[in-house]
This record gives structure tokens, C-alpha cells and sequence, in this order.
């Protein structure tokens, strides 16, 4: 067993979540892993605007002679002509094979925008990215944005700390729900720093991951890790927000409220039109008959042909939406205002959706800001009230355009309020987000995203039991057998065969708690010598549980790891068990109504989930039906991105993804049952 000691065994001891998203363990935990979370983010970004800037002066300053504008913040918004227009498609086409080469030889699962990846990881991967993808979509991303690409530079910087996030919850064995909520705060520190805007990047983290939904367990790490990330990015490259500060404009004439909504809708139809464009350029690139590793090549190509007649295209785009922002517009012709959202949606499918690297919400942010300025050129002269700039057309249209195409309106809005350093303009946001948001519907730029967190593989199970939040474990805790630690496994083996529902807590001779012994660890107590000691033998894997935890965070984490119970803990004493059997009991009684299929369910009842194949005897059949076997509860059904909870009369059907309650010993049966015939994984104590 490992020893309970050191800073690591410390921070597994707090993994379990207190009562509360505002408890003082809580609060103690993720001040320590937010702030880790936040120093890479903050020094991950610096390490990715260098090599964006380093980049696009190798690629486009030395070798075409063109530097694209720049926002306030970061560089200079002043439009300079290319010294060598022909060498573009070269030097994007060039860009996007070495970007190609990396990512498909090395990590294909790096391609396109990264923050989808995150946000697939914390729904089914249970919060696991691999270690390299953020170094490679770091390198790619810098590379393929600084040739000419159009992309995004929020989708790897989120990337870098997601990855770490992950990386830390393996390191400390932490829970997969633990592991998901550090995942989403990496999500939002890496944002939150490289825009300068922690605020948003911290509401983003826990806003991104949902249609209809907020994961508010993300918010207090996502605060912490956001902020830590912004101040040491901003050490380097000053707290000077991205547009600069811009307290001159704001909200004074309630006849621009109509204005502003029609504004909306335009953002709207725009949002739809840059997810489907992107979707749909990205499905024509993979039915090329092309070696992956090309695809991005071909996009960065066209891509450079496109520069030429268009230069605003290329790059990342926030110098334009700075000059857009000033009188300058004026400068630009009108067609070149009202052709660019078009052009920078094309140009950013072509680079990212070929299978290229970069994100997809800073090109959002350009083509919104274009659409608003395009508005207010065309109107400013026709309605009444009008500003008489446009930079307040230009920030909503930003605001709205993203905000609602992402489904994160609150997070845009603040993150964009940050970015130019004005909070006077939320009230018409407001308008333009929500009516932008409802034209959108369920349409998303995001495709991991689910609509809410009933939807979420993460939390079906607490969903699934929804009162179970107002219970503590202390309501079902039950007495359990314990055995010294230094005890041999004969004797172990001994203890579990005459009860093998019963499971061990292992204590040290002062008494403190040293693990676990299930009846699945026979085997393996049987490989082993007789007079072997079982700390030897076993090793670490159990979830310790408080007695004031809220049953339904317990139960989800006994069923993320396949286990039927758990040991409960006191002030550092073992003080009896939680089972899944006796969680259900409770819940059951509190209610004050019988559920009579769980009364038949064994002390060692488990929860698992299934896939029903189409080959399946019992597809198309009712619950009624299918007859499923005695001690077996189907808690609910996940049909095409909803939770249906059933009665006897639901009818299922293929692709049905089924939560069943049994004991373990009936899992491999139900699943042929279902025609689930995949392996359990290894490390699985019988469960989910």
C-alpha cells in the first residue's frame, strides 16, 4: 500500500468533495491544483504567443515581407503592403504540410481546433488527454497561423493546461470527476490568460462544456486557475487589455436597443452559417482521396491564393477588427467590410477544417466584429441615433456572433468587455446574445458539446438519482470488517470466502486506514504466497469517502472507478462503509415510497452501462418485453444525446446506450443480453 505521507498523499486524501461546492476542503484542494493548473497555463501561453510571433516573422516577415496588423494591445494596427505577394501560397501552402507532417505522424487525434478536443475529453474520456497532444498543438498551431492560416490561438493555449490538468489527475490518482473539473479549469486559464480576460475565461470553462447547461463545480477552480494564468502572462506582456482601453464609448440613445436586435438576427444566420461552412468543408476534406498529412497543405494553399485579393483573411485578424473599431474603417472600401466575415469563414475552413492546427473562437470573434462594422456602414447614415463610431457595433457584433453560435453568451460577453476595457455596453449585448443565441437553437460551433449535464456520460448516474443530492453519506453508512494491514493473505483469503460481499477495510497498528480488499482481489490474493503481507500484495486504488459528503458525489465516484463500496472516514478514523445497495436503500426510504425492483438487489449491487446492438434479441421490444433477468434495474436510457428515465412501457431501441443496476457476477451475462459484448476495462471492480 502506499503510505498516507507527502504533499501527494495529502492532496489524494482531499479528492473527496465536501458538502458543498463552497466547503473548506473543497476551497483548500483546488486553491493548490488551480494554482498549479494556472502557472502552466500563464507560462504555457507565453511559450505559444512567442512562438506565434517568432513564426509569423520567419514565414511572413522574412519571406513575404508582409506583417499583419495588430490590436493595441499587442502590436500595431497599421495596414502594410506585401514586398513579396508571390511567394503567399508557398510559404501557407508550406505551413500547412509541416503543421500535416507533425500532426498526423505524430498525434492525428491533434488535428483542427482544440478546445473541442478538451471538451470531448471531460465528456467520455473521463478527463484524459494524452501528454503529448499539448506540445504538438502548440508547435502546429504556431506554425500554421504564423505561415498565413487562419486560425485561433485559444484552442491550443486551452489545450496546454487542459493537458497538464489531466496529466496532474493521473499523477495524483484523482477521481475521473476530480480529473474532468481540472481539465475544464485548464480549459479556461489557458483562455483566459492568452486573451487577457480572466473573468470570461473562468465563466468559459464551465460554460463551454453544454448547450443548455453550466458545469458549476468548474467555476471556484476555474477563477483560480484563470487568474493565477493571466498574471504571469501579463508579467510578460503587460495587462493592457487586447483592444486597448476604450472608455469612451458606451450605451445612450434606447432607440439603438431596436437597432442592436436586428443586429442580432444578422449574428445569428452568421453563426449558423460559420458552424455549417466549417463542418462542411471539413467533410470535403475528408473524402479527399489525399494522404492526411496533405489535406492541410491543399487548405493552406488556397488559403494563400485567397491572401492575395484579401490579406485581412489571413492570420489571426484582431489588427482588423481594431482598425474596424476606429475611424479608419472609412479608409477601407465597403466591399472589402461586407466581403470579409464571408472570407475569413472560408479562409478559417479551409486552415482548420483541412485538418490544419489552431482554434475556431478567435476567427469567431473577427468574423463577428466584421459583421457589426459591416452594419454600421451600411445604417449609420440611414437610422436615426446611430453612433458615430463603430466600435459599439463592432464589440457586440463580436459578442454576439460567437456568443451565441458557442452557446458560452455569458462567458463572450465578459470576455470581450475585458478585452476592450469597457463594461458600458452589456445591456445592448445582452439583446444581441440572447436573440443571436435562440436563433442558433442547438446548432453549435462546438460538436463534443452535449446539451446539458442529464446528457453528460459523466453524470448520467447522479442525474439519474436526482434527489440523492439532498442525502449524506453518514444516512447509509453500515459497519465493515477490518483486518491489520501487515495480516497475511491467507488470512485475507480466509475472511472474504466465508463473506465475499463483505470486503475489507486494511488498518496500520496505529489504527489509521491502509487500504482496501474486494472479493474480485482473490485471484490475485491466490497468485500470491501465503505468508505474503498484503500491503505487499495490493495495491492503492480505493476511494475514501467523509461522512458529510452528499451521497450523490459519492455515488458517482464509486461508479466511475467499478466499485460497490467504499470505506468512510471520520477525523482520520474508518467509520464503516458506503455501499451502492445501501445508497439506493436510503434513497428509497427518504422518498417514503417503495421501489420494489431494488429490494431483490445483493449488498454488492453495481452499477455498469451498456450499448444495445442493433443485433440485439431485445431491440425494438419494451421493458416489459425483453423480460431482463431478476436483480436488475434499468436506471436510464441515453437516446441520441438525451436521458430518457424509463418505465415498462419505453420501448428501446439500437444504439440505446442502457445504465443498468445488478450484482457484478450478472454483468458479462447482461451485456451479451444487450448485445454489448465489449471487454470491461481491466482495472474495473465490476462497475461503470
Amino acid at each position: 500500500m502506499c503510505p498516507e505521507g507527502g504533499a501527494q498523499s495529502w492532496l489524494r486524501r482531499m479528492r473527496s468533495v465536501s458538502a458543498g461546492f463552497e466547503g473548506q476542503r473543497y476551497l483548500a484542494r483546488w486553491l493548490l491544483l488551480s494554482t498549479a493548473i494556472g502557472i502552466v497555463a500563464g507560462l504555457g501561453s507565453v511559450v505559444f504567443f512567442s512562438a506565434i510571433e517568432f513564426c509569423t516573422e520567419l514565414f511572413l516577415g522574412r519571406i513575404v515581407g508582409y506583417i499583419p496588423p495588430g490590436p493595441i494591445g499587442e502590436g500595431s494596427p497599421v495596414i502594410t503592403p506585401m514586398a513579396r505577394p508571390w511567394l503567399l501560397p508557398l510559404v501557407t501552402a508550406v505551413g500547412g504540410l509541416i503543421s500535416g507532417i507533425i500532426v498526423f505522424k505524430l498525434a492525428p487525434e491533434a488535428e483542427g481546433h482544440g478546445t473541442d478536443a478538451a471538451i470531448e475529453a471531460i465528456h467520455r474520456k473521463g478527463g484524459l488527454i494524452r501528454a503529448r497532444i499539448p506540445v504538438i498543438k502548440l508547435v502546429t498551431a504556431a506554425i500554421t497561423i504564423g505561415s498565413g492560416g487562419s486560425g485561433g490561438r485559444e484552442g491550443p493555449a486551452a489545450q496546454i493546461s487542459a493537458g497538464f490538468g489531466s496529466l496532474m489527475g493521473r499523477f495524483l490518482n484523482l477521481d475521473p470527476q476530480t480529473r474532468r473539473i481540472a481539465v475544464a479549469a485548464g480549459i479556461g486559464a489557458g483562455i483566459g490568460a492568452i486573451f487577457r480576460a480572466p473573468l470570461g475565461g473562468a465563466l468559459l470553462a464551465a460554460e463551454i462544456l453544454y448547450i443548455h447547461d453550466l458545469e458549476v463545480e468548474a467555476l471556484i477552480p476555474g477563477l483560480i486557475a484563470s487568474i493565477v494564468g493571466y498574471s504571469i502572462f501579463g508579467a510578460f506582456f503587460g495587462y493592457t487589455p487586447v483592444f486597448g482601453a476604450m472608455p469612451h464609448i458606451g450605451f445612450n440613445q434606447p432607440i439603438q436597443l431596436f437597432y442592436y436586435a436586428l443586429l442580432g438576427v444578422v449574428c445569428g444566420l452568421v453563426g449558423i452559417l460559420y458552424s455549417k461552412s466549417f463542418y462542411g468543408m471539413n467533410g470535403v476534406f475528408r473524402r479527399m482521396n489525399l494522404p492526411r498529412w496533405i489535406k492541410p497543405a491543399v487548405g493552406g494553399l488556397l488559403v494563400g491564393f485567397m491572401g492575395l485579393v484579401l490579406p485581412a483573411c489571413l492570420h489571426m485578424g484582431y489588427g482588423w477588427i481594431q482598425i474596424a473599431m476606429e475611424a479608419q474603417v472609412d479608409l477601407l472600401p465597403l466591399w472589402i467590410v461586407l466581403v470579409l466575415p464571408f472570407a475569413k469563414i472560408l479562409s478559417t475552413s479551409l486552415s482548420i477544417g483541412s485538418g490544419g492546427s489552431g482554434g475556431i473562437f478567435g476567427p469567431g470573434m473577427v468574423i463577428g466584429g466584421m459583421v457589426g462594422a459591416s452594419f454600421w456602414r451600411l445604417f449609420h447614415n440611414v437610422f436615426q441615433g446611430m453612433p458615430a463610431s463603430p466600435a459599439p457595433f463592432v464589440i457586440i457584433g463580436m459578442i454576439g456572433m460567437f456568443g451565441g453560435i458557442a452557446h458560452a453568451p455569458l462567458a463572450v460577453m465578459l470576455m470581450v468587455a475585458e478585452m476592450t476595457g469597457n463594461l458600458s455596453l452589456l445591456a445592448p449585448a445582452m439583446i444581441v446574445v440572447a436573440i443571436s443565441t435562440a436563433i442558433c437553437g442547438d446548432q453549435t460551433i462546438y460538436r463534443n458539446q452535449i446539451p446539458d449535464r442529464a446528457s453528460s456520460p459523466a453524470h448520467r448516474v447522479r442525474m439519474s438519482f436526482p434527489l440523492l443530492s439532498s442525502l449524506l453519506v453518514r444516512d447509509a453508512v453500515t459497519r465493515c470488517s477490518t483486518l491489520a494491514a501487515d495480516a497475511s493473505v491467507t488470512e485475507a483469503v480466509a475472511v472474504l470466502e466465508r463473506d465475499p460481499n463483505s470486503g475489507l477495510v486494511l488498518l496500520d497498528r496505529a489504527g489509521n486506514f491502509a487500504g482496501i480488499v474486494t472479493d474480485s482481489d482473490i485471484e490475485k490474493l491466490r497468485q500470491s504466497p501465503p505468508d505474503a503481507s498484503l500491503a505487499r500484495t495490493l495495491g492503492d486504488g480505493a476511494v475514501v469517502l467523509d461522512p458529510d459528503e452528499r451521497m450523490d458525489v459519492a455515488l458517482e465516484q464509486l461508479t466511475a472507478r467499478g466499485l460497490s463500496w467504499a470505506p468512510v472516514m471520520d477525523t482520520g478514523r474508518v467509520v464503516g462503509k458506503l455501499t451502492v445497495k445501501d445508497a439506493i436503500a436510503t434513497y428509497r426510504h427518504t422518498l417514503e415510497r417503495s421501489i420494489r425492483r431494488t429490494n431483490s438487489l445483493p449488498g454488492s449491487t453495481t452499477l455498469f452501462e451498456a450499448q444495445l446492438k442493433a443485433s440485439s434479441a431485445i431491440a425494438g421490444k419494451t421493458l416489459r418485453e425483453a423480460g431482463f433477468p431478476p436483480n436488475t434495474l434499468v436506471v436510464s436510457i441515453m437516446r441520441q444525446a438525451e436521458t430518457v428515465f424509463p418505465n415498462g412501457d419505453t420501448r428501446l431501441a439500437p444504439g440505446d446506450t442502457v445504465v443498468v443496476m445488478s450484482d457484478p457476477a450478472s454483468e458479462k451475462f447482461l451485456r451479451e443480453f444487450l448485445g454489448d459484448v465489449k471487454k470491461s476495462d481491466p482495472g474495473s471492480r465490476g462497475g461503470l
